[in-house]
């Protein structure tokens, strides 16, 4: 081989390699931007090394008082999706497709949202546990980023699934439950 040749392939390979490592940190970012790895794993690493970096006197103690709102979140989640996932919809997991049958039961039957408000939870048990300013702010941008999901999501199922979804939106809240949910016509 020539030196030019070599030369060439040096460049081919070095190229190559920085398109593989430039794949993998595209793959690495799309894993931290899924929304539960987001919400259960970068966020309180955020809150935490926030914490871990202030300094000693401007600390306040952990409220453990709150720490059930972390459990209740991240299980409601788990479960829900579950549930979700396990039949009644047909989808996949997370959101890539849309389910092939409107969930209206179950926890969907008592809020449109229940994963979503999964993530909440635990979002305002982070903030509170850790009475953490950032926290406070980290809830309150996903609330608002959820709200317009929701708002999204709304839109596409309604197209899908039409009349039959003006009426379960017309039947469950989004996000805040009413109570006992009303049995669907004939249960």
């Amino acid at each position: 081989m020539t030196e030019g040749a070599e030369g060439l392939a040096a460049e081919a390979r070095v190229r190559a390699g920085e398109a593989e490592a430039e794949g993998e940190l595209d793959r690495i970012r799309r894993i931290l931007l899924r929304t539960p790895i987001r919400v259960f794993v970068v966020c309180p690493a955020i809150v935490i090394t926030a914490r871990a970096i202030t300094p000693p006197a401007r600390l306040r103690p952990v409220r453990w008082l709150f720490a059930p709102l972390l459990a209740w979140g991240y299980l409601q989640h788990r479960l829900v999706g579950g549930y979700r996932t396990a039949g009644p919809g047909g989808a996949g997991k997370g959101n890539r497709r849309m389910p092939d049958r409107l969930v209206s039961d179950g926890p969907y039957g008592v809020i449109r949202n229940p994963m979503y408000l999964g993530h909440l939870l635990f979002l305002a048990g982070l903030a509170l546990v850790f009475r953490s300013r950032l926290g406070a702010v980290i809830f309150a941008g996903t609330a608002a980023w959820y709200q317009q999901r929701v708002l999204a999501d709304e839109a596409k199922l309604v197209a899908r699934f039409g009349e039959e979804y003006e009426a379960y939106r017309r039947r469950v809240p989004r996000w805040i439950p009413r109570g006992i949910p009303e049995p669907l016509p004939g249960e």
